[in-house]
């Protein structure tokens, strides 16, 4: 049995390392990866499976291997003192064989015969020789058999060690090989798996998008009013409450509208930092990544290229003292600064030649800049900031909240928008939609994947887009999920939506009647969605579900 159980298993074990083949080279669209998981995930549980009772087996061997080796070296101590005695047992066995022999020889029949007196006496005495035979028989049998099995038993025992010893260092190798296959299969998954998360954070906007040099370019098919007036009835789409920000510092929009509104830069920055400017001496140079040292006012500055130079001249200031901020501390302590929005962006076109308003702003607020506080900002903060709450006229939220956030009122076309292209500029790929707006059924199939997230017992690996021209992949076909959720609340068309938002995010959404936290549709949104459709935000959940 144990030989059937290793040969089925090394059988099993040479099919799976011959069928699963996993390229070690992940390119940003691979094919079959859903199913690679799946095909490494099943493989996985197979070994391990096989493996558990194999390691038991191993454990017994082991265990028995321990008694007999106990025993072997009780048995071999007899076996040795047996031995030792033999010397006795050979002598003796010498003499009775000699003594039988001579016996045979001199006791014949007929010398009795002749040399008894009666019957009687020659009954007596062909009685003891008989007698005195057999006892010198047995004698020697004995000593023959004891012999015989003393090295009969020490060849079973030693035969027993040997055939045990061998079976387990087979197995223990089998296990080994095993633990090592199960082990790269777990990074191979993991591997796949990371691709799943590759697709969360291309749609979640885990980085900071600034304005730049223009604004913000607007998507009519992405906005309430086009939606409302163009998408199909019962339709629906994610509108999100602003996108690619930290909601960190200062809103661009946010200060736009703040300055259009009559605020000074001061009033602007202490809104969103909490304190005013102070006079430093920002006299000297700045290392920038790929341009070397250069004069940090007259040259850094008017080069930053982060808010359009028509916008209003104290929204120019309140940006040019936040970048002054953020750089100084580089200057300060002798760091190289990046030029691009992972710190903030330089052009060094601009700096040759800096627009008038730019130029004017920088110099006006020249050596100011905020103590203690790193000047984060972001192009839209989507009426709220985790620094200073509700970014709104009147400081609150409410049903009404776009209607008065200081992003809507400085133009932003982010505050409320429905995203359905791979970056943040209109012109990037789309997939091939032309809208953001999802069917019912399309919107069923997000539920159904929300469902199966939550759902102990199902291979969410292939809960991908099954738009795989864009994504690849094997992912579930929108028939598939639903039948995997049936018995779980599954639906096959969305017809009704509630959503409930509290301070900067979004509390709960209910579809069909059926409700998830923000975070838990986000997630599902962002995994299931066809196309490039996403709610870009990183590390929080603030969005809307409207319904035609």
């Amino acid at each position: 049995m144990k030989k059937i159980l290793a040969l089925a298993f090394l059988t099993l074990f040479t099919f799976l390392f011959s069928v699963i083949n996993v390229p070690q080279g992940l390119t940003d669209e691979l094919d079959d990866i859903t199913k690679q998981i799946n095909d490494l995930t099943n493989a996985l549980n197979m070994s391990i499976s096989a493996t558990k009772p194999l390691e038991t087996e191993v454990n017994s061997i082991k265990n028995r291997v321990t008694v007999i080796e106990k025993d072997l070296i009780v048995k071999e101590k007899n076996i040795e003192d047996g031995y030792k005695n033999l010397e006795k047992e050979y002598q003796i066995l010498n003499e009775t064989i000699r003594d039988y022999y001579i016996k045979s020889y001199y006791n014949s029949p007929l010398l009795i015969l002749l040399s008894s007196n009666s019957a009687s006496e020659l009954t007596q005495i062909l009685g003891y020789q008989r007698a005195t035979a057999d006892r010198d028989k047995a004698i020697i049998t004995n000593i023959v058999l004891s012999i015989s099995s003393l090295e009969e038993r020490k060849k079973e025992l030693e035969s027993e060690k040997g055939r045990i010893v061998v079976i387990k260092d087979k197995l223990s190798k089998i296990i080994g090989e095993a633990k090592t296959y199960q082990a790269d299969l777990s990074g191979k998954i993991a591997d796949l798996s990371a691709r799943q998360q590759e697709i969360i954070n291309s749609r979640s906007g885990s980085f900071t998008a600034t304005i730049g040099d223009s604004n913000l370019a607007d998507d009519y098919n992405a906005s309430i009013n086009g939606f409302r007036a163009s998408a199909p009835s019962g339709y629906f789409a994610a509108f999100s409450f602003g996108a690619f920000t930290h909601r960190k510092g200062m809103s661009q929009y946010g200060a736009r509208g703040r300055a259009m509104n009559g605020q000074s830069a001061n009033q602007i920055l202490s809104k969103y930092y909490g304190k005013e400017p102070v006079n430093k001496d920002t006299g000297g140079d700045i290392s920038v990544s790929g341009f070397g040292s250069m004069n940090f006012e007259d040259r850094y500055l008017m080069g930053i290229a982060e808010m359009p130079s028509t916008w209003h001249p104290e929204a120019l200031k309140a940006q040019a003292i936040a970048a002054r901020t953020y750089a100084y501390r580089y200057k300060v302590e002798g760091k190289e600064i990046c030029t691009t929005e992972a710190c903030q962006v330089f052009s060094s076109s601009k700096a040759d030649n800096p627009p008038q308003a730019w130029r004017d702003a920088v110099n006006s607020t020249r050596g100011q800049v905020l103590e203690d506080v790193v000047t984060y900002y972001a192009s839209t903060h989507g009426g709220f900031t985790t620094t200073s709450g509700w970014d709104t006229t009147d400081g609150s939220g409410g049903s009404s909240f776009t209607d008065k956030a200081w992003d809507g009122k400085g133009g932003s076309p982010w505050l409320y928008k429905a995203w359905y292209t791979q970056g943040y500029s209109t012109g990037s790929d789309k997939c091939g939609r032309s809208n953001p707006w999802l069917s019912p059924e399309e919107m069923a199939d997000i539920v159904n994947a929300a469902i199966a997230l939550k759902t102990g017992g199902i291979d969410t690996s292939r809960i991908t887009p099954v738009t795989t021209s864009c994504w690849g992949g094997n992912p579930y076909s929108m028939d598939e999920l639903r039948n995997l959720v049936s018995g779980n609340g599954g639906i096959s068309s969305a017809t009704s939506v509630s959503v409930s938002q509290g301070d900067g995010t979004t509390n709960n959404v209910t579809i069909n009647g059926i409700s998830f936290s923000g975070s838990e549709f986000k997630k599902a949104f962002n995994l299931r969605a066809p196309g490039r459709l996403s709610i870009p935000q990183s590390g929080f959940a603030f969005f809307n579900i409207e319904k035609k």
